[in-house]
Order: structure tokens, then C-alpha cells, then sequence
């Protein structure tokens, strides 16, 4: 039986790909990212150890000492941890810190891959085992975009694409072909809680990949959270790009979604242009 080391942060999505790599035949060693990861995961996987998101050097001593040759990284890891002095680093993470050129989501993630990989150990797409979770084309929800919100999600989609080359962030949300607001380090959820009380009812909401994205981390996800704050704002639409994010619980969210007159739409370069 395969070893799959996995890293998890916060959210349902390290359950959804443990469970996935299980149904795929591999003995899972996993280490939880407190104060972050699902006390659920534990009952998911072979072995697994709880670990400040901080202790670089103890969580790739874990995945070695296990005899870990694959990893994949789930589940989110708020930047903003940085700035609260909620991390408490060590050594290892202190001196990757300061050989970044900057503290961007890509620059800390590849080096992250970097220091795995040093240590014999090689990070795989998350997307390979999330297959079932990733996003369709088309509309997914009884409810569709109007004429006007499709003409939003096209102006939105050239500026979410934008941020992300920047590697700012990966949502925007529009409201008759102006910005509301763009995603930035507090994450997609207060992005959304934001834009929409500037916006009033009828918000657009689009996620996307980022051009230069690395399926290995930062995949965009979007479930039932994303979902709450759309609706605590009267936003209408969200359109996430299709078959380059992660859409959780789609069969209790579209009905949900349907109930409170939103759409949730996946869309590609061809359909969102």
C-alpha cells in the first residue's frame, strides 16, 4: 500500500482528499496543522500528528520518519497568521522566511515545496485527488445568471485573473460592471461580506485560478461558507472557474443556493468572455 503524507489546514476540503486518496488505495500520514486542521481528520487516515502550522522542520521530520515519499498540502492557511502573531517558527521556517524576495501566497508555497522535496519527499497536485469535487462548466443551480450578471461575470473574470497574476488574490466582486471589492489577505468569505455591503442586494461574486496557477497548493475552493456569505449580503451569482477550483458539498449547496435566488455557475475562458 502507497504512503501519501498529507498536510491540513482549516475547512472540509484535507477530509474530502483523505477520503478520496483512501477509495485510491493509500495509507495516509497526516499531519494536522494546529491551530487549524479538523479534529475529524484523525479518524480518515493511518497515522497522524498534531503540529504548530509553525514547526517546519518538525512537521517534514514526521513525514520522513514515516517513511513519506508523496505529499499533498489541503486546507487553508491564513496568511494573516503571520501578522497576529499566532505562528510561533521555528528554525527551519525562520530561515525560509528570510530567503523569501517576498511573502506572497506562491513565494512561501514553493518554498515550502522546496524544503519538502530537499527532505526526499514531492508534493502532488491537490487536484488529483479532489476529481470528484472539481468545479463543472455551465450552470449548476436551477437558478441562472441574467443577461446583465453574465455581462458582470465577464467583466470580473479579466480582473480576478489580473489579481491573481499579481498574486493578490483569487475573488473579485462586481456589481453592474464596477469593482466592489477584490480579495487580498483576509480571504474569499470577508472579501465577499465586504464587497457585498458596498454592492446592496444583486453582488456578483467570481473566483478563479490564478494564470500562473500550481495545482500543487492555493487551489481555489469554494462550499458552504462561501455560500453563507453570499446570502448574509443579498449577493446573486457566483461563478467559479470550471474544472480549476474545488466546489464542496455541491449537492447540499445548489439546492440551498436555488432557496435563496443565487446562481452558481462554472465558467471557463470560453463561456465567461
Amino acid at each position: 500500500m502507497p504512503k501519501l503524507g498529507l498536510i491540513a489546514g482549516n475547512g472540509e476540503l484535507p477530509l474530502a482528499v483523505a477520503e478520496e486518496a483512501r477509495a485510491k488505495g493509500y495509507e495516509i500520514v497526516a499531519v494536522g496543522l494546529e491551530p487549524l486542521a479538523d479534529k475529524a481528520l484523525s479518524s480518515l487516515v493511518n497515522d497522524m500528528q498534531w503540529i504548530n502550522v509553525g514547526k517546519l522542520g518538525d512537521i517534514i521530520g514526521y513525514l520522513k520518519n514515516a517513511g513519506v515519499a508523496e505529499a499533498v498540502m489541503a486546507g487553508k492557511v491564513p496568511k494573516s497568521l503571520l501578522y497576529k502573531s499566532k505562528i510561533t517558527p521555528d528554525l527551519r521556517a525562520i530561515k525560509l522566511l528570510f530567503t523569501l524576495k517576498d511573502k506572497s501566497d506562491d513565494s512561501i508555497l514553493l518554498a515550502i515545496a522546496k524544503e519538502l522535496k530537499k527532505d526526499g519527499i514531492t508534493l502532488l497536485n491537490t487536484t488529483d485527488f479532489t476529481t470528484t469535487l472539481l468545479t463543472p462548466e455551465g450552470v449548476i443551480t436551477q437558478n441562472a445568471p441574467t443577461e446583465n450578471e453574465w455581462k458582470d461575470i465577464a467583466f470580473g473574470w479579466k480582473i480576478a485573473k489580473e489579481i491573481g497574476r499579481l498574486d493578490i488574490g483569487q475573488t473579485v466582486v462586481i456589481r453592474n460592471q464596477a469593482v466592489m471589492a477584490i480579495e487580498a489577505i483576509e480571504g474569499t468569505d470577508e472579501a465577499i461580506r465586504r464587497g457585498g455591503s458596498l454592492a446592496g442586494a444583486g453582488a456578483v461574486v467570481i473566483k478563479v485560478s490564478k494564470p500562473q496557477q500550481d495545482m500543487r497548493f492555493d487551489v481555489p475552493v469554494v462550499g458552504p461558507d462561501t455560500l453563507n456569505a453570499m446570502i448574509a449580503v443579498q449577493a446573486r451569482v457566483l461563478a467559479v472557474e470550471s474544472q480549476k477550483s474545488i466546489l464542496l458539498q455541491r449537492e447540499k449547496i445548489a439546492p440551498k443556493a436555488d432557496s435563496a435566488g443565487i446562481s452558481i455557475v462554472g465558467v471557463s475562458d470560453r463561456n465567461a468572455s
